[in-house]
């Protein structure tokens, strides 16, 4: 017989965690630069969307009913060799769907912004028909990991380390992005063009988590099912707090200023290492994973970005293949019952490492394979140009994902008209035209504007915090006119000790005003003096001020010039 309760608190648990996709998207999108934002978006549907049909046929026979069963026809074979307790068929079929779905996406934001779709969605099939139900048939399905004892609550190794391994190989034989390293291989900075996404992605995964871990007790009708899934969400949320508090005071000290962006993988470190153990550990055991995942998450992404070379734009490897590691182990420390630290011994720490070597070892031989296949049949890797251009528009036929701030947005609104020459576009007809109407270059010194007219031109860049000292100061000078604009400054910046994601910034665009002032009665080099004056502050970013001559002024509302056009009165 069915059980009601027990059913829908699995099928909410199924839309919780599938709804983990949005969150997944996010977070990827958040981390990479515009350009490829459309792509992020259509790999984390496809991933789901081709995932879903081969899981159905045969990934989830492979899983739970043995090789070759096939569940769309052959469902009292599996129902045979597998007791789903008071769950149909079907309903345990969705919840082990959107997990495969899961581990399938881990691996879209490792190899970001420089991967063939077409070699995406091979990949994407072939994980979740064949690599991730296998391995997830040694954990959960009967196979020989569950006979020995290793425990996996609701998928650290099955699901997150599975997905943070494929998607180290998958970063590692695809390289690093264009740009990423120097000539003496030292990693640049590239940040991601919207943490806003990226906040509300790591929001988004943390609520469905609850859905993840929570429901993965596949019961709530009973006294016990209750009260091992009130521990699971405290253990879960418990975790992914202090390791997010880890990983803030981590960067802090590591780096002078906490990292926004390395604090949210804190969470997600956190999120992944409880997994395994949220059922087994108490909330004190939830707090030491946290904590040591949240410095271990950091350590990780230094590692792949610094020392191994491996291209990680998200932190994928570190977060799920990491610390999916390190959460299983600890289970054999830190579990009430049979962890090495509550006197169980080390027969369960031994079990847990023999499964995490074993998954690990699978995941690397299968997918290498796999990848090595697909690179020769479609090639893993898009052409330098699509990938400098952004895979959006070449992808996709995609100008922006982001409607209103493409160019094309503008230009297409213009028509062709009878004041509108687009000239020849045909070289070989424009030849005759070239060589008859080509003007001579004249080169001659320029002369200065200011020589004969007496004005000039100061235009500052500076701190958008200074603009009121600024604007006091020249007041104060005799200025009563100028012409500000916010701007984002960029300007080589070495040495400085700013970081993202543990590696030092070179170059950062950063708010700044620009200010436009004109002069001729009051000395250039007195406004110079006063902005110095106003803007300094003894630290890098301070601004430049640039001085031009200008040749000519003239009033709109009266027609007057130079000097009088200059002057405030009515």
């Amino acid at each position: 017989m069915y059980n009601s309760a027990d059913v829908l608190w699995t099928l909410w648990g199924a839309a919780m965690v599938f709804f983990m996709q949005a969150g997944f998207s996010l977070c990827e999108a958040g981390l990479t630069r515009a350009k490829n934002t459309g792509n992020i978006l259509m790999k984390n549907l496809m991933d789901f969307c081709i995932g879903t049909p081969l899981y159905w046929l045969v990934g989830f026979g492979l899983m739970f009913g043995g090789a070759g069963a096939f569940i769309g026809r052959l469902d009292p074979l599996i129902r045979g060799s597998y007791d789903f307790g008071t769950l149909p068929l079907w309903c345990y079929v969705i919840f082990q769907t959107v997990f495969c779905a899961t581990a399938a996406t881990i691996v879209s934001g490792s190899m970001a912004e420089r991967t063939n779709f077409k070699a995406y969605c091979l990949y994407s099939a072939l994980i979740s028909m064949v690599v991730y139900p296998i391995s997830g048939h040694w954990i959960w399905g009967g196979g020989w990991l569950s006979s020995l004892g290793f425990h996996d609550f609701a998928g650290s190794t099955a699901v997150h380390m599975v997905g943070g391994i494929t998607a180290c190989i998958g970063a590692a034989m695809l390289g690093p992005r264009i740009g990423k390293y120097t000539k003496d291989g030292k990693p640049r900075a590239i940040p991601g063009h919207n943490l806003t996404a990226l906040a509300t992605g790591v929001f988004i995964l943390w609520f469905c988590w609850f859905g993840f871990n929570g429901a993965s007790t596949v019961s709530l009708s009973s006294d016990e099912s209750m009260l091992s899934a009130s521990l699971v969400f405290m253990n879960t949320n418990m975790a992914a707090a202090v390791a997010t508090c880890a990983t803030m005071l981590f960067t802090w000290i590591r780096y002078k200023k906490p990292d926004v962006s390395m604090a949210f993988n804190g969470t997600l470190a956190g999120l992944v290492a409880i997994t395994a153990g949220c059922d087994m550990v108490s909330p004190v055991g939830a707090f030491f994973i946290g904590l040591m995942a949240g410095i271990l998450v950091v350590l990780a992404v230094e590692f792949f970005d610094k020392v191994a070379k491996i291209d990680d734009p998200v932190g994928a490897v570190s977060v799920h293949g990491v610390c999916g590691a390190f959460g299983t182990i600890c289970v054999g420390l830190f579990a009430t019952d049979g962890g090495l630290f509550y006197g169980g011994g080390v027969r369960f720490l031994l079990v847990q490492l023999a499964g995490v070597v074993s998954v690990a070892v699978w995941v690397l031989v299968t997918m290498t394979i796999i990848f090595k296949v697909i690179d020769n049949l479609v090639g893993l890797r898009v052409p330098a140009e699509v990938e400098i251009d952004g895979l959006d528009i070449h992808e996709h036929g995609l100008a922006s994902a982001y409607s209103g701030f493409a160019i094309t947005d503008v230009s297409a609104a213009l028509d062709v008209n009878e004041n509108t020459d687009l000239g020849e576009d045909d070289y070989e007809k424009a030849g005759e035209h070239r060589q008859t109407a080509a003007v001579p270059v004249v080169r001659t010194e320029p002369a200065d504007p200011a020589a004969s007219s007496g004005m000039y031109k100061v235009t500052i860049i500076a701190r958008l915090s200074r603009f009121d000292e600024l604007k006091t100061a020249m007041n104060q000078l005799g200025v009563t006119g100028m012409t500000v604009t916010q701007v984002m400054g960029c300007g080589i910046q070495r040495g400085v000790g700013e970081y993202y994601r543990g590696v030092e910034m070179d170059a950062t665009l950063l708010p700044k005003i620009k200010v436009e002032i004109v002069v001729s009665s009051i000395p250039v080099d007195a406004v110079i003096e006063t902005a110095k004056k106003a803007l300094y502050t003894g630290h890098v970013g301070d601004g430049k001020i640039f001085v031009y001559g200008v040749q000519r002024v003239v009033k709109v509302r009266t027609g007057e010039e130079d000097f009088a056009a200059l002057q405030d009165v009515e």
